[in-house]
């Protein structure tokens, strides 16, 4: 653990600048990037500390999102992995696109981590006496100064606060289960996940197979693949009762021929949905990450949208003048600058999902007419990539 970052008090204080729920990675970054400013922070969070260690996902990093964790001290070049070109293709129709990183100058086009490599990275960056863990947030209410947050201690841990007075309450503590004011679209599909080892090896590229039954991606970690096996819930559960065996004679039949695959780790699998909060501030409170909107994994966009979100409040209370970290017009300042980029993320995401999605004939066609001119039309080839790289507004 670092030094005290910001001046912050110890977890039994009972008032504190920022109040960020949520110790994942886009809280965590945010609380980095607010280090040596004028902000006490404290991070919040019902899991035990280190909970992330058991998590089985990976997350696909943008080449800015790289460059953002560098600046926040938190890039650990050995645990990632360079994706140096992706192959786009649909699965029964022909096109077919190849984005390479050597057509943008840079080294690679983003990469791929574990997820809970990259909690740990940040993890080290963040001061003990910044955190709270094992607590449940039971309620918040606000008012013209501060907002109170009741706790829940758990695990009979006394020295846990019952209330915290925060100017700010930031969440960033994932996907809403039910929230009145989060518009929810199902996709109907289930993403299985695991690690799979292909022959020959990857070779630092990505694939990305649209399928009947969903995108197929192939993501390069380590010596393997990072598998999102995108399909309708019956198949997901039928994937997971596979042997290994039959499990990859699966992935075969859904990816083609280009690669062979002789080995699969353990595989887990999640239900995928839109999620999208209409407003990103409130009294008092903002919205970052998965609390602000959660994503189709296809183009693996979602964290990199939510570290951008944390690095652009951290900017915006930065520079707030007033001094009140929960200034209305700093938040709803924050909220404008953001809409660009958030709304073009979801839209891309979103609109990948839907028009690959539907195995009408024409449909099919239109999209092979779609994946042939991005390959044969650099302007528009480069319009794509450039967002996937660096988000809507293709920065920095």
């Amino acid at each position: 653990m670092s030094e005290p970052a910001n001046g912050a008090e110890s977890t039994n204080a009972s008032s504190v600048d920022v109040a960020i729920v949520g110790a994942g990675p886009v809280g965590m970054s945010l609380a980095l990037a607010l280090a040596g400013g004028p902000q006490s922070v404290l991070l919040l969070d019902s899991r035990p500390h280190a909970a992330w260690a058991r998590d089985p996902r990976a997350l696909a990093l943008a080449h800015g999102s790289r460059q953002l964790l560098e600046r926040l001290g938190a890039w650990k070049a050995s645990a990632a992995t360079a994706i140096e070109s992706i192959h786009v293709s649909q699965r029964g129709g022909f096109g077919r696109t190849l984005i390479d990183a050597s057509e943008y100058g840079i080294a690679a086009l983003g990469y791929v981590m574990r997820y809970r490599d990259l909690a740990a990275t940040l993890d080290a960056r963040i001061d003990a006496t910044q955190c709270l863990h094992d607590c449940t947030l039971l309620d918040i209410t606000t008012g013209n100064d501060t907002a109170e947050i009741t706790l829940a201690a758990q695990n009979g841990n006394p020295a846990a606060p019952r209330r915290i007075r925060a100017r700010l309450v930031v969440h960033a503590e994932g996907t809403p289960v039910s929230d009145p004011d989060v518009r929810v679209y199902d996709y109907r599909q289930h993403a299985v996940v695991a690690e799979v080892r292909p022959v020959p090896g990857h070779q630092q590229r990505a694939w990305e197979r649209f399928t009947p039954d969903g995108p197929l991606a192939l993501l390069p970690l380590g010596q393997d693949y990072s598998l999102v096996f995108t399909v309708p819930p019956e198949k997901a559960a039928n994937l997971l009762a596979l042997d290994e065996d039959d499990f990859l004679a699966a992935l075969r039949a859904q990816f083609g021929s280009r690669l062979a695959f002789v080995a699969s780790g353990p595989r887990a699998s999640f239900p995928l949905a839109l999620r999208v909060r209409e407003q990103l501030v409130g009294p008092r409170q903002v919205w970052i990450g998965n609390a602000a909107q959660s994503l189709h994994p296809v183009s693996g966009q979602g964290f990199n949208l939510g570290l951008r979100d944390a690095w652009e409040l951290a900017a915006a209370l930065l520079t707030n003048a007033s001094g009140d970290a929960g200034n209305a017009g700093v938040l709803a300042a924050y909220a404008r600058s953001r809409r660009l980029d958030r709304r073009g993320s979801i839209a891309f995401t979103d609109g990948l999902v839907r028009v690959f999605g539907n195995d009408v004939a024409p449909l099919r066609i239109a999209r092979g007419a779609g994946l042939l001119a991005l390959d044969v039309l650099p302007p528009l080839r480069h319009f794509v990539a450039k967002r996937m790289i660096w988000g809507a507004r293709a920065w920095p």
